[in-house]
């Protein structure tokens, strides 16, 4: 009689994860202090709790011009971290009047450090690691951003 009960487990089913894609929600413009010069992306904005939970958590990849904006209700020191992120991330927080206090470079995949803005922010952008150097950004800059 029990021997019925195995035919159950050889009928295993994959369960896929579902391919996380950018999709555009508006434009953001960092305005760089030194020289005058801007760096213009593409970006998605996480206002919802659910999108600031989430982030950029199981993507694949991102654009070198594309990045995810956190939008805050308030303003306060930030704590972010890299649960079931897949790519390597540069964070740049931001204050109220839209000018960067800090960075967190290099974020490592899947890293659950805490990654803290060591400032009050109520914005923060993250973008593909390297890019906060490869843009030459500096605390101080400031930036704008348009929600379509």
């Amino acid at each position: 009689m029990l021997s019925n009960l195995s035919s159950c487990k050889e009928n295993k089913k994959t369960i896929k994860q579902t391919e996380v894609t950018f999709k555009k929600e508006g434009e953001l413009t960092i305005f760089k202090s030194i020289d005058s010069t801007a760096v213009t992306l593409d970006i998605e904005i996480a206002d919802t709790d659910f999108d600031i939970q989430t982030g950029l958590m199981y993507r694949n990849s991102m654009g070198t011009r594309q990045g995810m904006l956190f939008v805050f209700k308030d303003v306060k020191e930030r704590f972010f971290y890299m649960k079931n992120t897949k790519i390597p991330l540069d964070l740049i927080y931001i204050n109220e009047n839209n000018n960067i206090v800090s960075f967190q470079k290099n974020a490592k995949p899947f890293d659950e450090s805490s990654l803290p803005s060591n400032f009050p922010a109520k914005y923060v952008l993250e973008i593909n690691a390297n890019l906060v150097d490869t843009w030459s950004l500096s605390v101080g800059d400031s930036i704008s951003y348009i929600k379509h």
